[in-house]
């Protein structure tokens, strides 16, 4: 059986001719698109596109078929738009409260999916250094949503999001085994974080666990900073994979014991529709481990 989703695949790779455009702009990888393809010419009978070594070109069996997707598609959208008019998503505002960490890291591709399906509603975003703050502020009613690590003794509604890895990030060049213990940096100094930052307490509680408390040569207010100035040569720093950035020249590894925390999405009472609507785009486009940075590290295997 078609799907929609295997329309807007052969929609896209026709219109921008070519499967590696078309993944980047639908945020999927070369393979998974091919795959749907594959997919979609099974379910109809037969090959609807041919490869050619610069671009595609339609089959006849693709000439046919090719209407009726556009045309599914289009009936889709309008189904959504009168079912987000009826349930409130074409409009008004959504409250969403987080830690810094996972608006740097985390939202970003997650906002710009929300934004292309619902581009009539406003977001509003409230940011918190800890996730204590983050709980009690969601807990006074400042927010429809948020998102962070599990909170303690919390009545409403929790949707599980995954797991979020931690890296060690040192200066280009350092020689290190792919896994590096914590127990091996005890002499050296630190990029840490401000005091009341969240992060602080977690880079402690995992120095603690290897035995040294962590001296630091500099403390940052910003989660962003971090990576950098551990590249720059201040010291090690321990990072959320996710925000370390693309074309990142840092070198890049795992810590041993492995630093992990579970990040949920969770609001007070059964949320409305918007409010679902978004938890359901977030669970489907958070990334907590990204490919640029599975590329750095086995990069720096490799190297």
């Amino acid at each position: 059986m078609a799907t929609l989703r295997q329309f807007e695949y052969l929609v896209t790779v026709v219109d921008t001719g070519s499967f590696t455009r078309a993944a980047e702009l639908l945020h999927v990888t070369q393979p998974a698109l091919s795959h749907q393809v594959r997919a979609l010419e099974k379910a109809v009978g037969g090959p609807l596109l041919e490869r050619l070594p610069r671009g595609v070109r339609l089959t006849p069996m693709g000439r046919a078929v090719l209407p009726h997707a556009r045309a599914a598609l289009a009936d889709a959208g309008r189904l959504r738009a009168a079912a987000r008019q009826a349930a409130g998503l074409a409009g008004g505002e959504l409250e969403l409260a987080t830690v810094y960490s996972v608006s740097l890291g985390i939202l970003p591709p997650v906002l710009r999916a929300w934004r292309a399906a619902h581009p009539g509603v406003r977001i509003r975003l409230r940011e918190f250094a800890h996730n204590e703050e983050l709980r009690a502020a969601m807990a006074a009613g400042q927010a429809d949503v948020a998102v962070g690590t599990p909170p303690g003794e919390w009545e409403g509604p929790i949707r599980e999001l995954g797991v979020e890895e931690f890296v060690l990030v040192l200066p280009s060049g350092e020689e290190t085994a792919d896994r590096v213990p914590l127990a091996d940096l005890a002499e050296r100094d630190w990029v840490h974080y401000a005091p009341g930052n969240g992060l602080a307490d977690l880079l402690d509680a995992a120095c603690a666990e290897a035995g040294f408390r962590p001296r630091a040569a500099v403390r940052t207010e910003q989660t962003a900073a971090a990576p950098l100035l551990a590249a720059a040569g201040l010291g090690p720093a321990l990072v959320p994979a996710n925000i370390v950035p693309a074309g990142f020249d840092g070198l890049v590894r795992r810590p041993e014991p492995p630093v992990r925390r579970p990040l949920v999405a969770y609001t007070r009472t059964r949320p409305d529709a918007l409010t679902a609507a978004f938890v359901e785009i977030l669970s489907r486009r958070a990334c907590l481990l990204p490919e640029h940075v599975t590329g750095l590290l086995s990069r720096d295997r490799a190297s």
